[in-house]
């Protein structure tokens, strides 16, 4: 039996010394980590940088004085008007359709078409998307040649298709099946026994949604509501190629101030533009995760 101070005992109850190593399970997020960095951490560093060089050379936070241009403003205000309507009529559709196919069968047909569904029209965009609605409902597309010839004229008023609502019907074309989406796994964590012990309870539908299903799904509503909105904010193809009259939201102003035809090209003033727009994404986007934490804590 070995001795209580002998030095095999000793050197088996020293810790090894050096370095920490890396664990092999960690090499895996290695690629993740690059890529973020490549294209996301690197290009905003490119934008704050540019945001920071004045038109003369120097170093000021001229560019983004001219944010509050009147203009300016006013295309915030309407990316901001946008995003929010297509946001929340996106986000009431999208969880009425994803309820309907939650009620059904859990691997039946319904649900698998429209996951499916939604997976492809959610990444459907651009300039394609905007030739598709051209071509459905602009002045020669079929669905306006077919209701024209049974006397309704949806453009009696003026051809909105080219304007900020036909921009914002565009947007919920996306919007609905993203929201379906995200917003069926917290339909799906709600249980069955919660409505069964709500019943034996004595209440009703009302009571079940009201003080169960209601507020536990609630913030993840919101949560995904903030991402239709930062989805919409950012988007920029479909309405470069449907709206060509200025810069009526901040990515065709920024489209505007670094492809100027006439010489007059402002990169810092349209990097402080994206870098404004990188801030209000990266707090919805901060306000998203910390509402699917809370909505994560229940639904487990």
């Amino acid at each position: 039996m070995t001795a209580a101070g002998s030095p095999a005992l000793s050197t088996a109850a020293r810790p090894v010394r050096g370095g920490r190593r890396l664990p092999l399970s960690s090499i895996g997020v290695v690629p993740f980590f690059v890529y973020i960095a490549v294209f996301l951490l690197l290009p905003t560093a490119i934008i704050l940088g540019g945001s920071l060089v004045a038109p003369d050379g120097s170093i000021s936070f001229a560019n983004f004085a001219g944010i509050a241009k009147p203009y300016m403003a006013k295309s915030f205000a309407n990316s901001i008007a946008i995003s929010a309507v297509s946001a929340v009529v996106g986000a009431f559709a999208g969880a009425l359709l994803a309820y309907a196919v939650v009620t059904g069968k859990p691997n039946g047909v319904l649900r698998r078409s429209v996951t499916s569904a939604s997976g492809v029209v959610a990444q459907f965009g651009g300039v394609t998307l905007a030739f598709a609605f051209v071509a459905t409902l602009g002045t020669t597309g079929f669905v306006y040649e077919f209701l024209l010839q049974r006397g309704i004229d949806i453009y009696t008023n003026g051809i909105w298709l080219y304007d900020l609502s036909g921009l914002t019907l565009i947007y919920l074309y996306f919007q609905i099946p993203l929201m379906v989406l995200v917003f069926l796994p917290a339909l799906d964590g709600i249980r069955p026994q919660w409505r069964e012990a709500t019943e034996s309870l004595g209440g009703g539908t009302w009571h079940y949604w009201r003080y169960v299903a209601g507020p536990l799904l609630f913030p993840s509503f919101l949560g995904c509501t903030l991402l239709l909105f930062a989805n919409s904010f950012s988007a920029y193809a479909t309405a470069a190629a449907l709206i060509t009259q200025g810069g009526v939201i901040v990515p065709l102003q920024i489209q505007a101030l670094l492809t100027s035809e006439t010489g007059s090209s402002q990169p810092g003033f349209a990097k402080a533009l994206a870098l404004a727009m990188i801030v209000i994404v990266l707090v919805v986007m901060v306000l998203y995760t910390l509402l699917q934490r809370r909505t994560a804590h229940w639904l487990r």
